[in-house]
């Protein structure tokens, strides 16, 4: 058992949450019991989990809300919740079919804050035909939660077997629109500087209609596919090659980042690579296919979809995610989430 106390660093998507909910949670877990149905579980620890029934798949995914403000530039917390659970379902490959919320409020809570959140939620849902299905809905004490707190369960459908994230040695990372949009949002929100940074805005929205056709028709040169939430970029790709003996090359200037988004953040001493976004995938696909898939997401809407690095052998650097600088050099790409609470 832990000895240490809990730190917000272990919520920040990186090393240290995937330390707390392997160890902690995973780890009891046996064996047999990580999966079922002839699907996939905590046994890979994916951004969703699936289930085989006949010849077909039932995927799910779950997530929670507390990002404060709760309302910003772009979206608020209903809109956030919605979008973030369906977008976990697209990376998987899976069409979503029905959504599930549950709603923990604080005593005291205007109700037309209420109103807004729940509708902005079931606005995503209504415009990407998805189901609500059920849910729940808990009052706290004043005091014992900060106004409000949105969890969502998400179920999707697939003919084909989910993605599960495992990229090939000479893929292509495609990353489908400009990164660290949500974090850069959040942090200025929560800083206060939204005033004098009025270009930056969260790029929460749902990637149904845009990414998931374009991942349905190319599934079988997919090998990894990931929404890059806490953690950013840097994140989703030193997960995919931990404890694995590839590398990813990143060269840094194909990597999409608004000139709003990249001077707040360099105003403020933080990689792009490692702030979230709400609103991206990141693909890794089979070279062979990889121009065409980027134009086929130009197409859909995503044009700003590029290429942005490959999955290498690097035995001296095996593990690891390395970046090209505009110079020409490499250097480390490590996972250093931007320790922001209630990002998302």
């Amino acid at each position: 058992m832990y000895s240490r106390k809990v730190e917000l660093l272990h919520g920040a998507g990186g090393l240290e949450t995937f330390e707390v909910v392997s160890k902690l949670i995973v780890a009891r877990v046996p064996d047999a019991l990580r999966r079922a149905m002839n699907g996939r579980g905590v046994d890979v620890m994916d951004d969703g989990s699936y289930v085989k029934v006949g010849d077909s798949y039932l995927v799910f995914t779950s997530d929670s809300y507390t990002v404060n403000p709760i309302f910003f530039p772009g979206g608020d917390i209903g809109h956030l919740a919605a979008s973030g659970v369906l977008n976990d379902l697209v990376v998987m490959g899976a069409t979503p079919v029905a959504f599930m919320d549950n709603i923990v409020v604080e005593e005291g809570l205007d109700l037309d804050v209420l109103d807004r959140v729940v509708e902005s939620m079931l606005r995503v849902l209504r415009e990407n035909n998805v189901a609500l299905i059920g849910g729940d809905f808990k009052v706290m004490p004043r005091g014992s939660v900060d106004k409000i707190v949105v969890s969502g369960f998400g179920i999707g459908v697939s003919s084909y077997e989910p993605i599960i994230d495992y990229p090939k040695v000479g893929d292509k990372v495609i990353v489908t629109g400009p990164i660290a949009e949500h974090g850069s949002t959040i942090l200025a929100a929560q800083l206060g500087l939204l005033e004098e940074n009025k270009g930056l805005k969260s790029d929460s929205r749902p990637l149904v209609k845009t990414v998931l056709p374009v991942i349905q028709k190319y599934r079988p040169y997919i090998s990894a596919a990931r929404d890059p939430t806490r953690g950013g970029l840097a994140g989703v790709l030193n997960e995919w090659v931990y404890g694995r003996e590839v590398s990813i090359v990143v060269d840094r200037s194909e990597v999409p980042v608004r000139d709003e988004v990249r001077g707040f953040l360099e105003a403020m001493g933080v990689d792009p690579l490692n702030v979230a976004s709400e609103g991206v995938a990141v693909l890794s696909v089979d070279a062979s296919v990889a121009d065409e898939v980027v134009r086929e997401l130009a197409r859909a809407g995503e044009r700003d979809a590029r290429i942005v690095g490959e999955v290498v052998e690097m035995p001296e650097l095996k593990g690891r995610v390395v970046a090209r600088t505009e110079v020409g050099g490499l250097v480390l790409v490590s996972s250093n989430p931007l320790n922001l609470p209630r990002i998302c």
